[in-house]
Parts: structure tokens; sequence; C-alpha cells
């Protein structure tokens, strides 16, 4: 054979070859921004941080490699948190994780493009954010953190520990749409076990310090703290105030009763975020967000702490600890 066609046969195979060929083709980064409404130094935001980051590296990923993930850490009144969202969008990344309703809401009415992925909310329908659980339709899909049944829930386990509460306060954020379905949740309820429901609408430590040393005149008060971004980053200062007022109180995360408060119940948000890097992977990978459902929490966790309790001079069912998933003695 001539020695030109070799030349030729070998550079026509080394031009073929699989390797060679993706040997020169650059390697696509892929981002993901996050707009994690928890102080950077708050090691909840940074546990919701570790499992959604480990969860796509399950998935085949590279953190700092093929997959870049910016977070916007902080908190704030709604204006705060709209202009942190659109600061992450202005990064144009190829997804991004809303993490509560304010940021929910400002990604979907910051962008129709960017692939959006949520959670929070108790109704997405009904707050124009989808156009069906089923069948999102647009750029946004996610995970909600309230059912139904949620009011009559806490009621029943507040009054189960504290049978003498006759008046349950609900400390809410103005700015959560999904705290004021669970007040409509609890004032249904409230009938059912003889107890009537206030709110106040609080933000700033000073605030709540207010409210709560006003209800811990009573004898006769109990108190709920539903889940949100601004109330989760101040949970020790709830805890410390409840211990300081006597005050039994029903937490919606298991993280303040790690810190000593007595109780919680609520929709378990670390598995959510692994839920929403499998939604990012997804996306990634070529799905859209129109045909992924919003799901529905299905996983809620009881936790009890028998030192608070106890602190407190309540006494907790043997059937309440029977159901509860965790017990902190």
């Amino acid at each position: 054979m001539r020695r030109r066609e070799l030349i030729f046969i070998f550079a026509g195979a080394a031009a073929s070859s699989p390797f060679v060929a993706r040997a020169q083709r650059p390697q696509q980064v892929r981002r993901i921004g996050v707009v994690m409404l928890y102080p950077e130094n708050d090691p909840q935001g940074q546990l919701r941080a570790t499992v959604f980051q480990r969860q796509l590296e399950k998935a085949g990923w590279t953190i700092g490699g093929n997959l870049q993930v910016s977070f916007r850490w902080g908190t704030g009144d709604a204006e705060w948190v709209r202009s942190a969202t659109e600061r992450a969008l202005r990064d144009s990344p190829d997804v991004l994780l809303a993490n509560g309703d304010a940021a929910m809401k400002a990604a979907q009415t910051s962008t129709q493009m960017i692939p959006v992925i949520f959670i929070g909310g108790g109704d997405p329908v009904g707050d124009g954010i989808v156009q069906s659980l089923a069948h999102p339709g647009g750029n946004v899909t996610g995970f909600t953190v309230m059912e139904p049944s949620l009011g009559a829930k806490l009621l029943g386990l507040l009054k189960q520990v504290a049978p003498q509460v006759a008046r349950v306060a609900v400390l809410m954020n103005p700015d959560n749409a999904t705290h004021k379905r669970i007040l409509a949740l609890l004032e249904t309820a409230a009938p059912g076990f003889a107890v009537n429901v206030i709110s106040a609408s609080v933000r700033e430590a000073t605030a709540v310090e207010a409210a709560m040393s006003q209800w811990g005149q009573g004898a006769d008060y109990g108190l709920i703290v539903p889940s949100d971004p601004t109330t989760n980053s101040q949970r020790k200062l709830f805890v410390e105030l409840a211990a300081r007022y006597r005050l039994p109180t029903i937490y919606a995360l298991r993280a303040a009763v790690a810190d000593g408060g007595l109780m919680s119940y609520g929709v378990d948000l670390i598995e959510l975020f692994r839920q929403a890097a499998i939604y990012a992977d997804r996306i990634l990978k070529g799905e859209k967000p129109a045909n992924l459902p919003v799901q529905l929490p299905t996983k809620f966790e009881l936790v009890v702490n028998l030192k608070t309790a106890k602190g407190l001079g309540l006494d907790i069912p043997a059937s309440l600890l029977a159901t509860a998933d965790e017990v902190i003695e």
C-alpha cells in the first residue's frame, strides 16, 4: 500500500474516533441559581443546600465542574425577596430553585423563560402560579407544603399536650399567603377543639417579643408557628420566649424542637430539597417544567421534646409519644 494512502486511512480513523471527537468538544457547564431564604450562617439553610447538591451529585453532576450552583442567601420583606430573585435570574441560570412563597411569586412574575422549581405555597393554582397541579403548563413547577387537614392536626396536637389551652395564637409573616390559608384552616377547625384562634403579623424580633409577652400574661394561651423562611431563621428567639413566658408551642419544623422547642409537626423540608434536585436534574437533561407535576406533601413528621415538656409542667400522653417520629429526651 502506498505511503500516501496509509496517511489518509490513519487520518480518517482519527477524525472518526469518538474519543478524539469528545476531546475536541469543550464540556458544557450548566448553572442552577438558588434563592435560599435563610441567613448564610444558619445550619438548617446549609443542611438544605447540602442535601440539594448531594442529590445532584448522585445524579451524575460534578458541582464546580459541569454544574455550577449559585446561592442567594438572606431574609427580608417581599421587596427584598423580589430583588434577590431578580439578581439570581440576571445570571441566566438553566434552572432556578425558589425557596418560599415570596421567592416563588417573584420568580413567576420575573421570568417566563427560565425553568423555575419552587418549594412552598399552599395553592399554586389558586395563586396563578401554575395552570394545574398535574400539568403546570408554563416554566414553573415545584412542591407545596400544606394540605387541608393541617389546621385540625395542629390544634389536636396542641390540645393533647396542653388541654388547658383555650386561646391559640398564630405568628404570621404578612407576606406569606400560605400563612393566611393555614390561619383559615385553624379558624375553621377551632370550634371542634373549643378554642379561639388569634393571629399577629410579625417579622422583626421586637414585634415577636411584644406579641409573645402579651400572650404570656394569660394562663390559657398556646402558640402555633407556621413554617416560613423569616420565622424559621428566628426559631431560637421563639423557643427562648416560649420558655420564658411558659407558652405551649407547636412549630412547623423539627429544627425548632432540636433547639429546645416543645414539639413540631410539618412537612419534611429536607426531603423536599432532595426532590427538588431530582426535578432540577430532569430539567437539565431536557424535560420541561410544564410536564412535571406539582407535588403535594406526602410526608409529615411529628417531633416532641420531653425535657421542654417537663420544664413547662406538661405530661405528654403515651399515645402521642407512640406516634411521634422522634422523641428528644
